[in-house]
Formats: C-alpha cells, sequence, structure tokens
C-alpha cells in the first residue's frame, strides 16, 4: 500500500488548508507519530481524553437542565431495556480520526426478532443504507451502524457477516443492513475508508447497555459541530406511570452546523463562531461554513408503537435539532432512525389464517404527546452532551477545538439558563 493510501499528509499542506477548523485553531495544529496506529473498541464506556485534557463534563453535569421531564438513571439510550450500544474508535497517525457506533435493540438475533421501526428523512443529502425497506415493511432487523460517509459500503457487508453468521440463520439470503454516516472528513482522510470489518465487529460485539462512550468516540471520533468538535452523544426521558412510565432515548452523531443554541441562549453569537457570521464582509468565508454536515438521530422507546407512530415519533426527533440552532442547510444529512423494543407475538393456538396475524397493542394516538415531548428534549439534550464531551482533535487538515466550557458557562449563566 502507498504512503499516500495509508493517510499521511505533510504539515506544511494542513496548515495552508483553509477550512474552519486550521482558522480556529492553528496554534495548536500537531501531529502524532506516524507510527502510531489505534482501534480501540469501547464497550460502552467514554475514550479517555487527549493527553493534557481533563475529563469533560455532560450537560446536567454543568446545570444545563432541558425541557421539563426527567431523565432515566442513565440519562442515556441504554435506559431502554434491552438497548446496546458499542463503539470502535480508529485512530491513525496523524491522518485518520474515525470510527463505528452500533446500537442493538435488544441482546437477541434482531434477524428472527425484528422490531418495529421507522426512518424520517429531515434534509436526504447522506448515505442511509436500508432505508427503504424499514418503511416499507416497518421493521428493523439488523443493528444500526454509524460511520463515515465513503465507508458505508464496507460497514453494511460487515454487517451483513454478523447476521449471515448469527446461529439459526444459516438458510438466509436476504438481509437488511441498516448503515448510517456523516462527513468527517476534516479531521480525517476520508478517502483512505479507514474502517475494517473487524471495526464494525468488533463495535457490534461489544455493545452492551449501561454508560454510553460520547464525544469523540466510535463514530464521533472526526466530527464537528457548529465549528467546535462533535460526536456521539445520548441522552433520555422516563414518563411518569400516568402517562404511560415509557422511556424515550435518543443516540446522535453530530456533524451538522448552524448557530449553536443552548436552551434558548445564543452561544454561538456570544462566542462569535456561527453560520453566515461574516455575510457582507470583504474577504468572508465561504457561506457553507459552518452550516453544512449531518446528524444521524437514533430513537429507541420501550412504548408500544408500531411503523406509523414511530414515524410520528422521529419527525419530533428533529424539533429537537431545531432547539440546538441548526440550519438543516442543504449540504446536510438529518436522519432519524426510530424503533420500539416491544413487538409482537403470532397468535397462540389458532388455526388458519390467525396463525397469520401478529398482535401488538399499541399507544392510542391521544397519549402520543408527552412521547413527543420526551424525544424533543432527549434530542436536544443528547445534542450538547455531543459537543460539551468532546474533547480537542488533531487531525487531517487542521485541529478542532472542543466547545470552550468556562466561555460557555459564562453565556450560560449570563442568559440565565444557569442558576446560581
Amino acid at each position: 500500500m502507498r504512503k499516500s493510501e495509508r493517510g499521511t499528509r505533510n504539515r506544511s499542506a494542513a496548515l495552508q488548508a483553509e477550512t474552519p477548523a486550521s482558522r480556529l485553531d492553528l496554534a495548536l495544529l500537531f501531529r502524532l507519530p506516524r507510527s502510531t496506529f489505534r482501534v480501540l473498541p469501547l464497550l460502552g464506556l467514554a475514550a479517555a481524553p487527549l493527553a493534557g485534557q481533563a475529563p469533560r463534563p455532560r450537560a446536567r453535569d454543568v446545570g444545563i437542565v432541558v425541557g421539563v421531564l426527567p431523565p432515566g438513571p442513565l440519562d442515556a439510550i441504554t435506559d431502554v431495556d434491552g438497548v446496546r450500544v458499542g463503539h470502535a474508535t480508529v485512530i491513525r497517525g496523524d491522518s485518520i480520526n474515525t470510527g463505528v457506533t452500533a446500537i442493538l435493540p435488544h441482546a437477541g438475533n434482531v434477524f428472527r426478532e425484528k422490531v418495529p421501526a421507522a426512518i424520517v428523512v429531515g434534509n436526504g443529502f447522506g448515505k442511509l443504507a436500508g432505508s427503504t425497506q424499514v418503511n416499507e415493511l416497518g421493521e428493523l432487523e439488523s443493528p444500526i451502524v454509524l460511520t463515515c460517509t465513503l465507508c458505508v459500503p464496507r460497514a453494511a457487508d460487515a454487517v451483513l457477516t454478523y447476521l449471515l453468521g448469527l446461529p439459526g440463520n444459516n438458510d438466509v439470503r436476504s438481509a437488511n443492513a441498516v448503515v448510517a454516516e456523516t462527513n468527517d472528513g476534516l479531521l480525517n482522510d476520508i478517502r483512505v475508508r479507514a474502517i475494517t470489518p473487524e471495526d464494525v465487529l468488533a463495535a457490534i460485539r461489544t455493545a452492551s447497555p449501561g454508560a454510553v462512550g460520547e464525544g469523540a468516540v466510535g463514530a464521533g471520533r472526526g466530527t464537528v459541530a457548529f465549528g467546535w468538535k462533535g460526536g456521539i452523544g445520548t441522552a433520555s426521558r422516563r414518563l411518569p406511570l400516568e402517562l404511560g412510565g415509557w422511556t424515550v432515548g435518543a443516540l446522535v452523531q453530530s456533524n451538522f452546523g448552524g448557530v449553536l443554541t443552548i436552551a434558548g441562549a445564543p452561544v454561538g453569537r456570544e462566542l462569535g463562531q456561527y453560520y453566515l457570521k461574516d455575510v457582507g464582509a470583504r474577504h468572508a468565508a465561504p457561506l457553507h461554513l459552518p452550516g453544512d454536515g449531518s446528524i444521524i438521530i437514533v430513537v429507541a422507546t420501550d412504548a408500544p408503537l408500531d411503523h406509523r407512530q414511530l414515524e410520528r415519533l422521529g419527525r419530533r426527533a428533529l424539533a429537537g435539532l431545531a432547539r440546538t440552532g441548526s440550519s438543516m442547510t442543504n449540504g446536510s444529512g438529518d436522519y432519524v432512525v426510530a424503533f420500539s423494543t416491544r413487538r409482537g407475538k403470532p397468535v397462540e393456538g389458532g388455526e388458519g389464517r390467525s396463525r397469520l396475524i401478529d398482535t401488538l397493542p399499541v399507544v392510542t394516538n391521544d397519549a402520543m404527546s408527552p412521547l413527543f415531548e420526551a424525544v424533543i428534549e432527549a434530542t436536544e439534550e443528547a445534542i450538547y452532551n455531543s459537543l460539551l464531551r468532546a474533547e480537542t482533535v488533531r487531525g487531517y487538515r487542521g485541529t478542532v477545538r472542543a466547545l470552550p466550557l468556562d466561555s460557555t458557562l459564562a453565556v450560560l449563566k449570563r442568559f440565565g439558563v444557569i442558576r446560581p
């Protein structure tokens, strides 16, 4: 393999690159040794920060409370019983920052024990493999895998390897792998397509319940949001018993732009970094920076919902995205993959046609509104967690700095989001 194919790039070219990251932090731009190669499967735990970077807080750790509903015990998508998350973080020298994140609806054979699902498109500038079958049949039959744009085909092939190898799937001749992406080509030499089948299988096979790694881990290793370091974030909401007692969890891969707003406070504007800031100025930056990008939102719930209701739930997740200041620009791929862990059962003891009937009691339309509020709040908070937990990353075309905590908290206090 040629050196260029291994993703190496000299320092002078990186310093000269006209990117938002290099303009933000040229002074901090330096490289890891070219000999360094790491693939880190993370068993639902947070990745260690770079040397000299202290662990960063989640939204609630610093007093940011989103909405009115309480979170689950972990404030994570894994608060939905059965849901598992795994990461494989791929770092190679000074040019590869990418990875894989896998979300499994339960611990069993998802091909044999399909779950109700729906995929919602906010803006369709993306490559979401498997979406048409999910929306045609209303079912999910594979893990949901997140990765980088040019790695989708390789990741999908690895998901097929996983599904075909499961016990009981020896006769399977068709399977629908669901793989979503965002483009991490600023911090990652994306043309190398560094993801391997082993990375995908590691993320799937190490997926576990419990705490979820956030920030620059897994598929969020190389992403950028609002011009700062983005990544993986998660949150949850639990309804009171009188409203059903159900849990809604969200996990995001944030890599998009706009005008960062946190719980109503104009953080991006106050910190002087936001989409269209330089409009009308001489030598202004191109209008697509930092507006373009993508986000994948994965929504899980234990509420008994069918495909139609999950589609409705997924559309409300986009309201949570909007609250953070997203522009959902022309070049952004904004998708929601929503599923329920409640599965129907064939009619027992039936004869003839009755054995062909699934039974799944579903939430009434009138009872959906609290779930809508839950998914909006969980999505919004998950995006904040993806930013707050992410550390500064040095990459292929520059350095992307983490959201500055002190100045961000000062803005939030000034606007009354964080109270003394």
